[in-house]
């Protein structure tokens, strides 16, 4: 485990800042795939109760990102490419919808947003900054999500959306980043002319598009 990784925590909500700072630490792989987890251990590097960190555990295992096996061990969940395959639609039929509701709305700086989201994104992968690179995809996405204002959308997203980035990290190459901007562009330009049908489906086959790059290449 990083040694840096995890630090006492200082806000109130314990559980919810030890969920999110575990399942962070699982979706970029810092946290290793069947690295074994201790609950007491966690609660000592957090400086806090076990309590808060069982409680995030089992919520992470909910989602798939952490599971229990026989003999009480406690570990994150393997990468499961089959899982992956099954997502990656839902998901792309998901983000289409939030594009779909979001372009009548989008204001001028929601445009600004988009465009430098994408501009990060090919500057991160010219660094070759996995994590950035993805982040900045997020944000792009986020974009829409963010505009078109609908909880159930981003819920229903969540335990999909973990499968994926996780494979995005361990596969992840310049030439598929690279397709995704040049996507994007396509999608930013279908915003400015207010088409919402079209901008749906480029989101759609962006997500479906990278679905088959990742998972062609852990075939």
């Amino acid at each position: 485990m990083e040694k840096d990784m995890i630090k006492p925590i200082k806000r109130v909500s314990f559980r919810d800042e030890v969920y999110l700072t575990l399942k962070k630490a699982i979706i970029n792989l810092e946290l290793e795939p069947e690295q074994r987890l201790h609950d007491k251990e966690l609660a000592e590097k957090f400086g806090i109760s076990r309590t808060p960190v069982r409680e995030a555990l089992k919520r992470l295992e909910d989602e798939g990102l952490v599971e229990s096996i026989p003999g009480s061990v406690t570990r994150v969940a393997p990468l499961h490419l089959e899982e992956a395959k099954h997502a990656f639609p839902v998901v792309a039929v998901l983000h289409s919808l939030a594009a779909r509701m979001a372009v009548p709305l989008l204001q001028e700086s929601d445009m600004e947003e988009l465009e430098f989201s994408n501009k990060t994104l090919l500057a991160a992968i010219e660094k070759k900054d996995i994590i950035k690179a993805i982040e900045a995809d997020e944000m792009f996405h986020n974009v829409f999500l963010d505009v078109a204002g609908n909880p159930e959308i981003i819920r229903a997203l969540e335990r999909g959306m973990s499968k994926i980035q996780r494979l995005e990290i361990s596969q992840f190459t310049s030439e598929n980043g690279l397709k995704s901007v040049e996507q994007h562009r396509q999608i930013i330009e279908a915003c400015k002319n207010k088409d919402r049908e079209t901008t749906a489906h480029l989101v759609e086959q962006n997500w479906l598009n990278l679905g088959e790059l990742l998972t062609d290449e852990t075939d």
